[in-house]
């Protein structure tokens, strides 16, 4: 009976099962759906904006500001140093790099929540849908990031006033870490929340103050008492290798960076799993 069973399903080119294990992680079933995944990622980018007046302008806009009012809350009322850095452009680099992992965290913890009717109606990986979102983010990211450039270029050649090094290299991997620690932590949030739907509010409030435990608005050369706490935050080494590597000031611990790498090969594992368990009764819970 297996055997005829086993024929029967060679027949098929696609077998929907619920006997798979937590870490079946089906790379190939992703890659195949790759058309859905930029679907999604245009969807993201165009319909959001679709129906305001300045559209994608408003990627530029929201650092421009966001900017602005870091420059005179933080650099000329709180008077928070900068390590040197002009505040411009050192505020103008923290949030584009926060800009990034926090909207990513913030969208990707609402997968479940936000997707439930599509979920209920037709089959697909369910975890096309974060990754698009982290796709998607990280086109905003870079034109941010191209907002960035302009100004550092200018505090470079014009203003000569960073010494930007070689570990410029490794921004690349600073992003992808980044990347995968607000996919990883989205994840678990959105597998937490299909049955708790209050700790939403909590998982929002804690992200705002997030920032702050986070060298965002301020170098870690700064701290001076309990840094290990600062430095526990996976996210820290990220920020100060980045400040570190366009700037030239900065605290670049190696160590410290392999352990944020780490944290987060561990992080997403974690979340990838949890969110495949919750994956086969969300429906069920919704």
């Amino acid at each position: 009976m297996d055997e005829t069973l086993d024929i029967e399903a060679e027949k098929w080119d696609t077998c929907i099962t619920s006997e798979w294990g937590y870490f079946d992680f089906n790379i190939r079933e992703l890659w195949r759906y790759r058309d859905l995944l930029m679907m999604f990622v245009k969807k993201d980018i165009i319909t959001v904006y679709k129906q305001t007046i300045l559209g994608p302008i408003w990627f530029v806009i929201q650092p421009i500001l966001t900017t602005i009012i870091f420059v005179i809350v933080f650099g000329n009322i709180a008077k928070i140093g900068t390590d040197g850095v002009p505040q411009i452009l050192f505020y103008l680099g923290s949030i584009t790099m926060w800009n990034y992992f926090s909207e990513t965290l913030n969208i990707t913890s609402k997968t479940f929540t936000d997707n439930a009717s599509i979920f209920g109606k037709v089959y697909f990986p369910r975890l096309i849908l974060p990754l698009s979102k982290v796709v998607s983010g990280l086109l905003k990211f870079l034109i941010q990031f191209a907002l960035f450039l302009i100004v550092w270029l200018y505090y470079l050649f014009i203003k000569k006033s960073i010494a930007p090094n070689i570990y410029i290299l490794l921004i690349p991997m600073l992003l992808a870490a980044m990347a995968g620690i607000s996919l990883g932590s989205g994840l678990i949030i959105t597998s937490v929340t299909t049955k708790y739907r209050d700790m939403a509010f909590l998982i929002s409030f804690g992200v705002q103050l997030l920032m702050y435990v986070t060298p965002v608005i301020y170098p870690l050369s700064g701290i001076h008492h309990h840094r290990i706490w600062l430095w526990l935050n996976p996210l820290t080494s990220l920020f100060e290798t980045f400040k570190y590597a366009f700037f030239g000031s900065g605290t670049l611990s190696l160590s410290w960076l392999l352990y944020s790498i780490a944290f987060t090969g561990v992080l997403l594992t974690v979340g990838i799993v949890i969110f495949n368990k919750t994956e086969k009764r969300f429906i069920d819970t919704v």
